[in-house]
């Protein structure tokens, strides 16, 4: 596989980028994220177009105006129409960011305003032109007892990245087709003869999976994947081809462990299931699918325990490979945050009520960590009783004392007094950034655990790592280790295997002994240190997610004071605008 080394001179689409960017005055880095977004021809498209630039991750409007007028001279106009349509582009890339598929085409407008654009609504009419914005104004719904003589309610114009429309449109398409197509995968005198004896709950999980094409299971984590085994092991038994399927291959493997042999149904990670490759024209880490609409999975039944993570792509990649009549069972904890990427597929899923939502209760009396959880899920920090020590507070005065603390306990406090070797513990904050954030752990343990020059894009031999994007051999999340770091690039083994990775794809990879919580997700723990410092940002759902992937202990760090109480309390999920529950129902 050919890659950018960062330097942007290593091939010629590289040299000439790189030629262009030093005419600007702007830094080399850019390279190899501007040719993976904007393809080989990025140094003509720029050439032409400077506001392009406003494509490519982490560039700033700011950026790109000084790019544009470093190029054009003073050429470079704010009312250039080249400008105004990048910067509707970015208005709705922004929306995207933030969970949304869709977005009022008069608040594009308004903020195009605010970003100086004097004529806004044609900077969305070229954006459209471009394609890379669709219109996504739909008909209001019919309302039967609305009075006839009344103004029918006017359409609001609405838009949406394109990328993202077409997989909403396509998650929604697949969902309807197989809970169209699902009819009944066993007789029902065999559906009821598994159901005997059963609770009620997981009786109505077992009949929903076998009975409808797609169903929706909500509880906590353990009760999922119990719920999960058992349900394919007895649809194996009546001879159907049944698998479960775990975000990571490192879920997956633990789940295995648990099946016994000869149970007759497959246990993987939905990213091997689909069968992943390297994209053949695509950037460095672009990752295409060997299973879809053409080659669906060989399956009757498949069970996916942590679904809520995926977002309108992902959803649509795994709804094509799902064959006419296959059943799909989504599992996901309950108020469980929707995924990084747009969308709120399970949201939507259950708002459309097309498909059967089953709440499992706990299967045993809930321990500490659980009752923490729900507490938490419900909207209040409690304290709880832990006599075996499996929920710590650990004050901090100061988000220094705060990395601290969490150092302490992931190398010595937790080893030595709980038994459980330091690598499976994990310490998790809201964010990535910030002075007790995932990176500034990442840098105290790596000193403490693994001290090394970062010798290889800043990872050496021994780190732990995270795939941040898709690769071949992991999805994101997926935690690996660093086995080797030299000319070559980097050597990571993960619990799918080894892969090799080249120096400049060493940005695909983040620090592993702490992340925050949207890359953590996956990545559950025997242990988990969740740290809060005094300026994390804090919500319900950031503090039940990074409390939920404890499996024995969890300590918390606490060093937000009362914040993280009135978090939990007050602050939920930030609303999304999506269009998955109204096109599923069409």
């Amino acid at each position: 596989m050919t890659a950018e080394t960062g330097t942007g001179t290593s091939t010629e689409p590289g040299a000439a980028l790189a030629a262009l960017l030093d005419r600007a005055g702007a830094p080399r880095a850019l390279a190899a994220p501007a040719l993976a977004r904007l393809g080989a021809g990025a140094a003509a498209l720029l050439d032409a177009d400077p506001w392009r630039l406003l494509r490519v991750p982490g560039v700033t409007v700011a950026q790109a105006d000084h790019f544009a007028r470093a190029l054009l001279g003073d050429a470079a106009r704010p009312d250039d129409p080249r400008r105004g349509r990048a910067l509707a582009e970015h208005v709705v890339a922004a929306a995207a960011r933030r969970g949304h598929t869709v977005v009022a085409a008069a608040d594009v407008v308004a903020e195009l305003g605010r970003l100086g654009v004097a004529d806004a609504s044609r900077a969305v009419e070229d954006a459209l032109d471009e394609g890379w914005v669709l219109p996504l104004t739909e008909e209001p719904e019919f309302d039967p007892e609305a009075d006839p003589e009344d103004e029918p309610p006017a359409m609001e114009e609405r838009v949406g990245a394109a990328r993202w429309a077409v997989a909403e449109e396509a998650a929604a398409e697949g969902f309807a087709r197989l809970t169209a197509l699902g009819t009944g995968l066993l007789p029902d005198e065999d559906v009821r003869a598994l159901r005997a004896g059963l609770a009620e709950d997981r009786s109505l999980a077992l009949t929903a999976a076998l009975r409808t094409g797609v169903s929706v299971w909500r509880g906590a984590a353990a009760d999922v994947e119990d719920t999960a085994l058992a349900v394919a092991g007895a649809a194996a038994a009546k001879g159907l081809r049944a698998a479960v399927a775990a975000p990571t291959a490192r879920a997956a493997a633990d789940l295995a462990a648990r099946v016994p042999a000869g149970a007759g149904f497959a246990v993987a990670s939905v990213h091997a299931l689909l069968e992943p490759s390297a994209a053949p024209d695509g950037p460095p880490g672009a990752v295409v699918f060997g299973r879809g609409e053409q080659r669906p999975l060989e399956l009757d039944l498949l069970v996916v325990t942590d679904a809520a993570g995926f977002d309108v792509e992902g959803c649509a990649v795994l709804v094509e490979a799902c064959p006419d009549g296959a059943h799909l069972v989504l599992g996901a904890a309950p108020g469980a945050p929707p995924a990084a990427g747009p969308g709120r597929v399970l949201d939507d899923l259950e708002e459309s009520q097309t498909v059967p939502v089953v709440e499992l209760d706990p299967a045993e009396p809930p321990g500490p960590l659980a009752s923490l959880v729900a507490a938490v899920r419900g909207g209040e920090l409690v304290a709880v009783d832990a006599p075996d020590r499996e929920v710590v507070v650990v004050p901090a005065a100061s988000d220094g004392e705060a990395v601290h603390r969490a150092v302490q306990l992931v190398t010595d406090s937790i080893p030595r007094a709980l038994g459980i070797p330091v690598e499976d513990v994990l310490a998790v904050a809201p964010a990535p950034g910030g002075a007790a954030g995932a990176a500034a752990l990442n840098r105290a343990l790596k000193e403490r655990l693994n001290p090394g020059p970062g010798a290889v894009g800043g990872f050496d031999a021994g780190d732990r790592v995270l795939a941040a994007a898709a690769l071949p051999a992991a999805p994101v999340g997926e935690p690996g280790v660093v086995t080797a770091a030299g000319p070559d690039g980097l050597t990571v083994e993960f619990a799918s295997g080894s892969v090799t990775l080249a120096a400049a794809d060493a940005a695909l990879l983040r620090h592993g002994w702490a992340a925050p919580v949207a890359l953590a997700r996956f990545a559950p723990r025997a242990a988990v240190v969740a740290v809060f410092g005094a300026d994390a940002p804090l919500s319900r759902p950031v503090a039940a997610t990074a409390f939920g992937l404890a499996r024995r202990h969890l300590s918390v760090v606490q060093g937000a004071g009362p914040a993280l109480a009135r978090a939990v309390r007050e602050t939920g999920p930030a609303p999304r605008r999506t269009r998955l529950a109204g096109l599923v129902v069409v």
